[in-house]
């Protein structure tokens, strides 16, 4: 079988068409004067952090319930719902077409679940929680077997959440196929069952430190500005200002400080390894870019150093900031790295969002033609996709505009978030001494929108 999958991947690259990747409307937002907006977001960023801080006065974030209501189906049905689902997308990455536009598997693993489900996460809340397709099998088959201890993996924190986002992220970013349907119908398979006889030998409460989708989904949910939180029988609904949940939540351990370093670490490299400025910096021409295959093991390197670098400019900014407090900085990077959580959130969206755009539209189109024999069960049309608004000044006007409020909110909120979450740690921070913080989250909310119009290969 993996010989079939590697004799597919192998065919699938010598027949000539564009690759499954971000779409992008960097022609005509290379026209835009996003210069400006550059500026202004770094501008309003500063001035939010100095007017924060010296007037002492922010949002509360506080959370408010709108309504309770009983849970409307059993509690681990709708995983066993996903798990089933995810075995018919394995299915058909095996045995459906080799198409990566037209086979369910890589559209709904890169486009429905990685960039459609995180957008939903972020504004209603963790939807995830009854959808990961592990907690249902894993209580079902612990029952079974009446096995209710574990075996010491919690021990280790959420650094096998981070070694299997980083992994994840090396398939999505560095390896040379990780749209092919055969290839990635393997790797979902045997990541599943990994996690699946790991949870049931730990208990499926570790999923929700040792699973990188579910400590992924968790960290973007604590954003929301609606939520649910669960109590028995019963689901209460609330809401409130983005952050409102953040800023009473314990401070991050250090293998969770790891893995949301590597959030936001991952896919700033995601971007920025398609710039022209990384292709001439590893000594390759732009206009003719070799492929994947030349720049694996840079990248690679690459990756592992964009998470090396972030993690470093976070603690030393922390640092600095707190030099002058009678608390170390174990102490207090904790409770502060949870201000970085609206950042990862935001930019993974702003940064997916024309993919979303693009791609959703190649996801539907499998949805009316799931096993790929030209059928048309929604009624779409032979012609319904399109990217033609990729090249409409005012539609590319319009997805830079939501891009810009997006990483400009995000990093408003992450300001905000700090200067509360440091009172509520009982530190007095002038601005200053936040400065190094101010700057950093400054200097990040300028990257942010760069990478999003420099131009870029593909």
């Amino acid at each position: 079988m993996r010989g079939r999958a590697t004799a597919a991947a192998a065919a699938l690259a010598l027949v000539p068409g564009a690759a499954l990747a971000h779409a992008s409307q960097r022609a005509v937002l290379l026209t835009l004067p996003t210069k400006g907006f550059v500026w202004a977001a770094a501008i309003v960023v500063a001035l939010t952090a100095l007017l924060s801080g010296v007037t002492r006065r922010g949002p509360a974030f506080e959370a408010r319930s709108l309504f309770s209501r009983p849970r409307l189906c059993p509690d681990g049905l709708t995983s066993w719902l996903s798990a089933a689902v995810l075995l018919l997308l394995v299915y058909a990455g095996l045995y459906g077409t080799h198409d990566p536009y037209r086979n369910p598997l890589p559209l709904w693993i890169w486009t429905v679940l990685w960039v459609g489900l995180t957008a939903l996460q972020a504004f209603f809340g963790n939807l995830w929680r009854d959808l990961d397709p592990w907690r249902g099998p894993v209580r079902a088959c612990r029952a079974l077997l009446g096995r209710t201890g574990g075996m010491g993996l919690a021990r280790l924190g959420q650094w096998p959440a981070a070694l299997g986002f980083l992994a994840f992220a090396w398939f999505e970013i560095v390896s040379l196929s990780p749209d092919d349907p055969a290839e990635l119908a393997l790797i979902v398979a045997f990541y599943w069952l990994a996690i699946f006889l790991l949870a049931v030998a730990e208990g499926e409460g570790w999923l929700r430190q040792g699973e990188f989708l579910t400590v992924f989904f968790a960290n973007v949910a604590r954003i929301a500005p609606f939520w649910a939180d669960y109590e028995g029988r019963r689901v209460t609904v609330k809401a409130g200002l983005p952050g409102a949940q953040v800023a009473g939540l314990p401070p991050l351990s250090g293998s969770a400080i790891a893995f949301l370093m590597l959030m936001i670490a991952s896919v700033s490299f995601d971007g920025l390894h398609e710039t022209y400025l990384w292709v001439a910096a590893i000594g390759l021409n732009p206009l003719d870019y070799p492929g994947r295959s030349a720049v694996m093991v840079v990248n690679t390197a690459g990756l592992l150093a964009a998470w090396a670098i972030m993690a470093g400019l976070i603690c030393g900014a922390v640092a600095l900031a707190v030099r002058a407090e009678r608390v170390t900085l174990a102490q207090i990077l904790g409770p502060l790295a949870l201000s970085f959580l609206p950042i990862a959130a935001g930019y993974h969206v702003a940064h997916y969002l024309t993919a979303l755009l693009t791609q959703g539209q190649y996801a539907i189109a499998a949805l009316s033609d799931p096993l790929a024999r030209g059928d048309d069960l929604l009624g779409l049309g032979p012609h319904w996709v399109g990217f033609g608004f990729l090249t409409d000044h005012d539609a590319v006007w319009r997805i830079w505009i939501l891009q810009f409020a997006i990483i400009l909110g995000a990093h408003v909120v992450a300001v905000l978030l700090s200067h509360r979450i440091a009172a509520n740690a009982g530190l007095r921070l002038t601005p200053w001494r936040e400065m190094p913080l101010t700057l950093l989250m400054v200097l990040y909310t300028c990257f942010g929108l760069w990478l999003l119009a420099t131009p870029a290969i593909g």
